[in-house]
């Protein structure tokens, strides 16, 4: 009886939607990584392994309240502090950065997972603390409780994740009820901060905590040509493959920049290039429209939901989500800067497709408990 009443209260569009974002993910993928076909495809392989993961996560969290979440906040801060340092300590450097912990064959990304752990944490922080977020003494323990989260986040080298990390508080914080005073004044001294160490980095030499690889995305981002064939030729490759795709596409499986080698990280962080080149600027579209409708969908479930809570949980997965979105698909063609940020459910990488499930599950499950259950 109790499930019977679980599911008359669930929105199908959530998970169908996200299944059809997945479907289109894995052909992406196997595009992409061209092998031996789709069925003996590693990449796919292990996408499909992470998939079904997610799902068997997600069926289970439906069995229990998502307002449990709340009495292990701290425990759930504090796994988030000590899978960031295990990546600090035994993560494996790849361009730069430390994302990844091998765990045998498998490559965990924890900063994923950690996505989803600050939102539950900062969740339960802010609906305790609603009423008090007006005072600046409330705003000021804000943002420190976010920054050994950062920090770390930092001496990782993940500039992106860093920047999710951010979107994610300043989304929740908003949400929450912030003094708009304060939430503008620490926004705009944050922006204005930002600006003037490049200035001084550039103008004056000082020394800034950015990675020289780091600081040419920024540079580049306003002009490839400056370094076409080293820190913009991402960003001029992607911005080939999408035009090139026309209206139909090239057909999937069939895109020149894509199987010649000439677009890089093809199967992660420039998915969308594929993507536009492969399915045309219609294909594009439809991927981006079932991103606005589980989006919306999202923020529906938001302003329906019981209390500050679930309300908090589910807009700091939107934010998530959103933020994503825009990122990647924005630096596939030319509009933001290269952070190597995934395209969540299309870009190919375990950890990541797995979080946005658990994700999907949260939604769901603030969803169906909307009302109070007769049995």
């Amino acid at each position: 009886m109790r499930s019977r009443s679980l599911i008359r209260e669930l929105d199908y569009s959530i998970p169908i939607i996200t299944l059809a974002l997945v479907i289109i993910g894995l052909l992406m993928v196997a595009s992409a990584t061209q092998t031996n076909g789709f069925t003996n495809n590693p990449f796919v392989i292990r996408q499909l392994i992470a998939l079904i993961l997610g799902v068997i996560f997600l069926i289970l969290s439906l069995g229990f309240d998502y307002r449990v979440l709340k009495e292990y906040s701290e425990v759930i801060y504090l796994l988030n502090i000590i899978l960031l340092v295990v990546v600090i300590i035994f993560g494996i450097e790849f361009s730069g950065t430390r994302r990844w912990v091998r765990l045998g064959p498998i490559n965990l990304q924890p900063a994923e997972l950690v996505k989803l752990g600050l939102i539950i944490c900062l969740a339960d922080f802010f609906a305790k603390h609603k009423k008090e977020l007006v005072k600046i003494k409330q705003c000021f323990i804000s943002c420190l409780y976010i920054m050994p989260i950062l920090i770390l986040g930092l001496a990782q080298n993940d500039l992106g994740t860093n920047l999710v990390f951010i979107f994610i508080f300043a989304g929740m914080f908003y949400a929450a009820g912030a003094n708009l005073k304060y939430y503008f004044t620490v926004v705009i001294t944050a922006v204005l901060g930002i600006g003037g160490m490049l200035f001084a980095h550039f103008q004056l030499g000082m020394s800034i905590p950015l990675k020289e690889y780091q600081l040419m995305r920024l540079i580049v981002f306003w002009d490839p040509t400056i370094d076409p064939l080293g820190y913009g030729y991402n960003i001029i490759q992607s911005k080939i493959a999408v035009g090139s795709g026309g209206l139909l596409g090239k057909g999937l499986f069939q895109g020149t920049q894509t199987n010649l080698g000439f677009l890089p990280e093809k199967h992660t962080d420039f998915i969308f290039s594929v993507l536009g080149e492969e399915l045309g600027f219609l294909g594009a579209v439809v991927v981006l429209v079932l991103f606005f409708l589980l989006l919306w969908r999202i923020f529906k479930v938001a302003l329906e939901a019981e209390d500050d809570f679930g309300q908090l949980l589910t807009i700091g997965i939107l934010v998530m989500l959103l933020f994503h979105v825009f990122e990647n698909v924005g630096m596939a063609i030319g509009i933001m800067p290269i952070t190597g940020i995934p395209l969540p459910f299309i870009s190919y990488g375990g950890s990541s497709l797995l979080t946005n499930i658990l994700a999907i599950g949260l939604v769901v499950n603030v969803n169906v408990r909307r009302k109070k259950l007769k049995f």
